[in-house]
């Protein structure tokens, strides 16, 4: 199986996580572009409902800006997504890999990019406390 995600499980209520999430990217210099409710859209659209389920479009503006330079395609893997979901009694937060931007492009110039962003977007979600793992 292909891992292409960074994720943490935490305790907490998705209503607590999700301004935590938001300020854990903002302190690694994400900004929060998009905010897309799934579980409202599914709502909406097709009278189905599902757990909640958020996917946020965060960017870095000086990694973006970079990758740009690099490969003016790579648009089409930006920002970089992160969902925040329910799953039983836990919430999950995930961030996409940026290297799947290498993997997919196979341009070496954007290794160091994807390095830096991979260590943002882990420094963000391992920021995030759960207080079921304190002692």
């Amino acid at each position: 199986m292909t891992t292409y995600g960074i994720t943490k499980s935490l305790a907490q209520s998705f209503d607590e996580v999700v301004p935590a999430v938001k300020e854990a990217l903002k302190a690694q210099g994400f900004g929060v572009l998009t905010e897309i409710d799934v579980q409202a859209t599914m709502k909406a659209k097709l009278d189905e409902d599902i757990a909640p389920y958020l996917i946020l479009g965060a960017c870095n503006p000086p990694l973006a800006f970079r990758a740009l330079s690099a490969e003016t395609s790579i648009g089409l893997l930006l920002p970089c997504n992160v969902v925040v979901r329910v799953d039983g009694d836990r919430t999950v937060v995930e961030a996409i890999d940026p290297m799947t931007m290498v993997n997919f492009t196979d341009n070496p110039k954007l290794q160091g990019i994807a390095d830096e962003a991979t260590a943002r977007l882990t420094a963000a979600l391992e920021s995030l406390s759960d207080p079921s793992t304190k002692v």
